[in-house]
């Protein structure tokens, strides 16, 4: 069975990775000279590639952003910087044998339906050589579009901004701050790259503001004891008191954040509760609010031919205007017809397949607006993808799948404020249980618990690691045991770059921890048995 993938990012390489453990045979277009994706640093920016600042870093913690079964390694700081994230593409592609599948300088130019398409599912792809112009079509008996959403920057209708002296540009166009020496610049909007933006060109810029029509909640990587925010943070525990007490703990978690620094203060407070919407990540953010070097303002009026006027009557002199304004979800060698954009929607069962198919052999790969790590998230969908396509796993008839997407529009309408993605939004741990229920490897809780019941509580209380959707089912990998029991001692790795003096622990104080231990450990097993006596 012959697969086409489109484009070699982290959604590809999973894609050509899963492909080749169903036995599939994939064949992977790429449209520049390189894997990686945005991921993959370039000094100019090209038309219609995103890419990343010269300054990002991983909003997540390495462990939790990894391939399910090929850890990142141990001296790789917990939250890497992008030259690190395209060394592990690397790694992961060398390992696993992937860039002999990959035809670099080939953009798709469409996919359409074969005459025979609804009783063999096959598709014509036509992809064009860009060093030659030449253009060909090929079969294939299934198609996987890995590249992503982040290709057409969206530039908003902003009143007087073409009349607007300065410079104008979007933040797939910035790079570092080198420019904006001494200039007075506008950022417009509020979301991690408006946040990373703004706190790399102020490092140059003489005043930088950031216009915000909502605010925002900021959280940050940073969590307690030092450790990766998401390490701590995404727990099975932690979700489940989501789901059961949503009021309370979103009320928890706002308290938590308003006490590293008060939003209000900041004028950041947003009119929505922090589980509305995905919050920006950000560590530097108030530190350089605190120092002057950044101010948040109001929704942008207008724009003059040498400045601003915001909402509030206020205005400023500008040098230069950066749009932080997100991008438009677009998949343009793919007709209406074959995949619905409807405004803000976009109609996909399980947020990757298209539902009204005859032949379940095209699959979305990570379009999603993530609240966790997309490699992951997007690994899952590969090894669903390639598992129906082989016949393996049957998905519901079409009623079904529509039911499936109005559940999740109606959720979204009751739980989230309707931004630009806001019914592609997952969260990791969820979306992860929701894919693995389909093929069979989600991790067996009770079974565990009844084995080994200390393994089965840190999985419960612990971080929710990829590597546990490797632990049975299809895609068993012998190493997943032994990757979640050394999780932690490769994220400490990078720290490790002196010794330090020796501490005496005293023996009661020893006997107090142990004691400690075991009443945390009682409390906790007493709280699951009534948890599943009640299920």
């Amino acid at each position: 069975m012959k697969v086409a993938v489109i484009g070699a990012g982290a959604s590809g390489l999973a894609a050509i990775k899963c492909c080749l453990d169903e036995g599939l045979t994939p064949v992977c277009f790429e449209k520049s000279d390189h894997i990686g994706g945005l991921w993959q640093y370039k000094d100019q920016p090209v038309s219609g590639r995103a890419c990343v600042m010269k300054s990002t870093v991983i909003n997540t913690c390495k462990e939790l952003l990894c391939f399910s079964d090929f850890p990142i390694p141990a001296h790789f700081a917990p939250c890497m910087r992008n030259s690190q994230v395209v060394e592990y593409f690397h790694l992961y592609a060398n390992h696993f044998g992937l860039k002999q599948h990959i035809h670099y300088n080939t953009v798709v130019v469409s996919v359409s339906k074969t005459d025979n398409h609804n009783s063999t599912g096959r598709w014509n792809v036509r992809h064009r050589d860009v060093s030659t112009g030449l253009e060909c079509t090929e079969v294939f008996d299934a198609v996987m579009a890995c590249n992503g959403y982040q290709s057409r920057p969206y530039m908003p209708e902003l009143e007087g901004i073409k009349d607007f002296q300065g410079q104008v540009l979007h933040t797939n166009d910035y790079r570092t701050p080198a420019g904006f020496e001494d200039k007075r610049v506008l950022v417009v909007g509020v979301g991690n790259s408006g946040g990373d933006c703004a706190v790399d060109v102020c490092k140059a810029a003489k005043q930088v503001f950031i216009s915000t029509r909502a605010g925002t909640w900021v959280t940050h990587r940073l969590s307690e004891n030092g450790y990766p925010h998401d390490l701590v943070s995404l727990t099975r525990f932690r979700l489940f008191l989501h789901s059961s007490c949503r009021g309370p703990w979103e009320k928890y978690n706002e308290w938590k954040l308003n006490s590293r620094y008060n939003h209000t203060l900041y004028r950041l407070k947003p009119s929505h509760s922090l589980f509305s919407s995905q919050p920006m990540i950000n560590d530097d953010l108030p530190s350089r609010m605190l120092s002057g070097a950044i101010q948040i303002r109001n929704d942008v009026k207008r724009f003059t031919q040498t400045g601003v006027e915001f909402v509030d009557g206020t205005t400023e002199e500008l040098d230069a205007v950066i749009l932080a304004t997100g991008y438009k979800t677009e998949f343009p060698f793919l007709s209406q017809d074959l995949l619905k954009r409807e405004n803000k929607k976009i109609p996909l069962y399980k947020v990757m397949f298209p539902p009204d198919q005859e032949r379940d052999t095209l699959a979305i790969i990570g379009c999603l607006q993530i609240r966790g790590s997309l490699m992951p998230m997007a690994e899952m969908q590969c090894r669903v993808a390639t598992r129906v396509f082989k016949g393996l796993v049957s998905l519901p008839d079409r009623a079904s799948r529509w039911q499936e997407i109005q559940a999740r529009y109606d959720r979204a309408a009751r739980t989230s404020i309707p931004t630009q993605r806001y019914t592609l939004t997952v969260n990791q741990a969820w979306y992860m249980d929701e894919l693995s229920d389909i093929i069979g490897c989600r991790p067996d809780f009770w079974t565990l618990f009844k084995k080994e019941p200390l393994f089965a509580l840190r999985l419960w209380f612990g971080p929710t690691y990829p590597f546990s959707y490797r632990l049975l089912g299809p895609g068993k990998w012998a190493g997943a045991r032994t990757a979640i029991d050394t999780a932690m001692e490769r994220m400490r790795t990078s720290f490790k770059t002196r010794d330090l003096p020796t501490a005496r622990t005293s023996t009661a104080n020893k006997w107090k921890k142990f004691i400690w231990c075991m009443m945390i450990l009682a409390a906790c097993m007493a709280f699951i048995v009534f948890y599943l006596d009640e299920r």
